[in-house]
């Protein structure tokens, strides 16, 4: 099976620097029943980093994944305050986001970095679910499509189509995050359909078809379903509206 057949849709929440370890076993409790038997779409949570054992232990055996919020491209090493990979698949982490705007804004995350990462994730065994996306200025300026094709070819670079399988990529319009403001679902199919073509060409065309590149600016309760109704959008990276139990889980089921 090739093509949006295949696109499972994924749902994934990113708690950002919220929740301590407490809050966050709580919340994670309070999503299983909300979420039970819940199979159509497949599920993440990505707490901080401090509570992913402890949301990996209160989620187990309930399939909704567990994701870290972020990983270093190295083995090991001299990295004050970094997390490996090796480190998250040894606790049971199977998924990873690479590249989030807030990385590349405030901790200058490079595309070359976000690469160096990629090829580490697939190397572990990590599905990474890699973010792209333009800012207000390059929106405003038409320069959508430049900056998309720039970070999709650069952080595919040296990726095997063998190898790709696992990869998700996010589309992150950046003035949408965090300020309400939301792409309307026809600018961001437009925009997967850019992010699809240049996969296309880095790669090939069948991996292309199969991949779930997600929308992820302000998804809310009151316009999932809008975004998720377009073919090209396979699924949602949530902020804000995953912090509460209830909104996470009428996203989930929109």
């Amino acid at each position: 099976m090739s093509g949006k057949q295949s696109r499972k849709p994924l749902i994934a929440a990113n708690w950002k620097m919220y929740k301590t370890p407490a809050e966050a076993r709580a919340c994670a409790a309070a999503l299983l029943p909300l979420c039970a038997d819940h199979l159509r779409d497949e599920i993440v949570v990505c707490p901080p980093a401090i509570s992913l054992s402890i949301v990996l232990d209160t989620l187990s055996g309930s399939g909704v994944s567990v994701g870290a919020q972020n990983m270093h491209f190295a083995e090991e090493g001299a990295f004050t305050g970094e997390i490996s990979a090796s480190m998250l698949t040894s606790i049971g982490v199977t998924h990873v986001i690479i590249g989030h705007s807030e990385r590349r804004l405030y901790f200058c995350e490079t595309d070359e970095i976000v690469n160096q990462k990629l090829h580490t994730a697939l190397r572990h065994g990590l599905i990474p679910i890699v973010c792209v996306g333009e800012v207000l200025e390059e929106r405003e300026h038409g320069h959508t499509e430049e900056v998309l094709i720039r970070q999709v070819a650069k952080a595919l670079l040296n990726i095997s189509p063998d190898n790709a399988a696992p990869i998700v990529i996010a589309y992150e319009p950046v003035w949408a995050i965090g300020t309400g403001k939301t792409a309307t679902p026809e600018l961001a199919a437009q925009a997967h359909l850019q992010i699809r073509s240049e996969v296309a060409r880095r790669l090939n065309r069948e991996i292309a078809d199969d991949m779930r590149i997600l929308y992820g600016g302000s998804v809310r309760p009151d316009n999932v379903t809008a975004m998720l109704n377009q073919p090209e959008i396979n699924g949602a990276l949530v902020g804000g509206a995953s912090l509460k139990p209830e909104s996470f889980a009428q996203l989930v089921k929109y």
